[in-house]
């Protein structure tokens, strides 16, 4: 008795028929092959079959009766199972969890609901070693596997318990050579057991190596039924582009023949190496497991390296909150306080007639004036009130006056007019990257004059220039050894631009001295003129 017969099967979306009036029977121990070219309804009969979709019309006769396949549920108690082209396994459960799920078994009568965890572990292990994976895997997440690990585990999962129907979605794909063959074998050893398989592949040699029929599929239709040692790769290929004009089977005939002599090839090298490396003593899914764990190391330290940025940028944010709290009460409570003995003093020298007294009280005001002099200017550095009052443009412009009356060096200003208001979080850190660069500047170039360049880009990025005619650099800057230096100004601005996810480039200049720009992504909310000027 036929174990699988399939009448005019046939499946439509909305118009369209993914598959139509596909007709063929399956004997038990039969192994037949399904192949087409992407889009020919390969998959989409594998999903009729194994209760995905019902049919739009025809049958499906199982074991001489009739079946309607409404699940996949009702499919698997029937006797069949299901391996897709992409499986769909429970990522946050391990390995055992995922092969038995839903099919666990179960301790003696005296205990049924107890899963017997070591009768299935034992099963896993058993076919694990079949196809060459580690055991240290059964207790592995299964998020954390590798695709082809993963698409073992869906071949586990269907090979766990006896099945009258095996299918196989194009299930090689993702496996390495040596699997392939392995899991080539095991469907001959299933077909010899009694087990019927149903097999696509887009390698032939695997097709012809393993099948008794193949099925051979053209847009949505079936173009031919072959007995597989009665046909030819040529001619099925021929049947699967449409066509039998030279220039296009022969191509695809080399295509098979070539994919499948260079996965030998690669594998003999593959040996060839592991030959070489005796010393490892590794196998090639340990291998594997090396890189994915340093896969799994180089993002988890990209995940650090988020979180220390994160972190950096806290940091930054309540270090400026710091200092505008510190020079809002050093102005409004110290400076104030000052100013206020200053006007006593001055009172009681205008009332007092001793000369000397008036003299001394005079000092003691002069003194008091330097103070509140030198706490403003403490105050602007903590915290420039012109940024908060009137934004960059006028902060920088205030600064590069200050600076240059206090250190003797001319700053040429160049700042875009139309460069609007900015984030205060943006407009907080190129003040400060142009503060420090100043610094830079002061402390080490020994220049006599400096241009500040600060412009909108045409694609909105915001470009900062330092450019000094000092000593320069005679070689590329190493940010860290200036680091172990203790030389903290470049370093400070690197991390500056770093956390604006910018960008920034050193060089001597041309004419000597040093060079120093940095160009920032938009920090506009829009590119619209009219909210950069607003």
């Amino acid at each position: 008795m036929k174990l699988l017969s399939v009448h005019n099967l046939t499946k439509k979306f909305g118009a369209v028929a993914a598959v139509s009036e596909v007709n063929f029977t399956l004997n038990p121990g039969e192994v037949l092959g399904v192949v087409g070219q992407r889009g020919s309804g390969k998959t989409t009969l594998f999903q009729l079959l194994s209760g995905v979709y019902p049919p739009t019309s025809g049958e499906i006769i199982l074991s001489g009766k009739r079946v309607v396949l409404r699940t996949p549920k009702i499919a698997q108690r029937l006797g069949i199972e299901t391996v897709y082209q992409h499986p769909h396994l429970a990522e946050n459960l391990n390995v055992l969890q995922n092969i038995f799920l839903g099919r666990e078994h179960r301790k003696p009568r005296w205990v049924p609901v107890w899963p017997d965890d070591l009768s299935m572990y034992h099963y896993t292990r058993e076919l694990f070693e079949a196809f060459d994976v580690p055991p240290e895997l059964i207790s592995e997440r299964t998020a954390n596997l590798s695709i082809e690990q993963k698409q073992i585990i869906a071949l586990a999962r269907a090979l766990c318990r006896p099945s009258k129907l095996l299918l196989f979605d194009d299930p090689l794909a993702p496996l390495s050579f040596p699997r392939q063959q392995k899991l080539l074998a095991r469907i001959k050893e299933l077909a010899e057991q009694g087990a019927a398989v149903i097999i696509s592949s887009d390698d032939l040699k695997h097709i012809f190596s393993v099948t008794d029929r193949i099925l051979v599929l053209y847009q949505g239709s079936q173009l031919a039924l072959k007995q597989t040692d009665e046909t030819t790769p040529r001619e099925v290929v021929e049947l699967i582009v449409g066509s039998n004009r030279q220039d296009q089977v022969t191509p695809v005939i080399w295509a098979f023949e070539n994919y499948y002599t260079a996965q030998q090839q690669a594998e003999e090298l593959r040996r060839a190496q592991m030959a070489l490396r005796q010393s490892l003593e590794a196998s090639d899914s340990l291998n594997r497991q090396l890189i994915e764990r340093l896969r799994d190391q180089v993002k988890a330290l990209d995940r650090l390296n988020l979180a220390l940025q994160e972190a950096n940028r806290r940091l930054m944010t309540e270090r400026e909150a710091e200092r505008k709290s510190l020079a809002r009460d050093l102005h409004d409570q110290v400076i104030q306080d000052l100013l206020s003995f200053n006007y006593q003093l001055e009172e009681a020298e205008e009332e007092t007639a001793d000369g000397q007294q008036r003299l001394a009280l005079g000092k003691i005001r002069e003194g008091i004036r330097e103070v509140v002099g030198a706490l403003r200017q403490l105050c602007s550095d903590l915290r420039p009130p012109t940024i908060d009052s009137h934004g960059l443009s006028a902060a920088i412009r205030s600064l590069a006056h200050q600076w240059s009356k206090q250190n003797g060096i001319q700053v040429q200003l160049d700042i875009d007019p139309d460069l609007g208001r900015l984030p205060e979080t943006i407009e907080l850190s190129v003040f400060r990257i142009i503060q420090e660069g100043l610094s830079n500047v002061r402390k080490h170039a020994k220049a006599s004059k400096v241009k500040v360049t600060l412009l909108r880009t045409p694609t909105a990025s915001l470009v900062v220039r330092l450019k000094d005619n000092g000593l320069g650099i005679n070689a590329p800057i190493n940010l860290a050894a200036l680091s172990e230096e203790k030389h903290f100004g470049l370093v400070g601005i690197s991390e500056r631009v770093s956390l604006l996810g910018g960008s920034m480039h050193v060089e001597s200049a041309r004419n000597g001295g040093l060079e120093m720009n940095i160009e920032i992504p938009s920090p506009y909310p829009s590119l619209s003129s009219q909210s950069i000027n607003n």
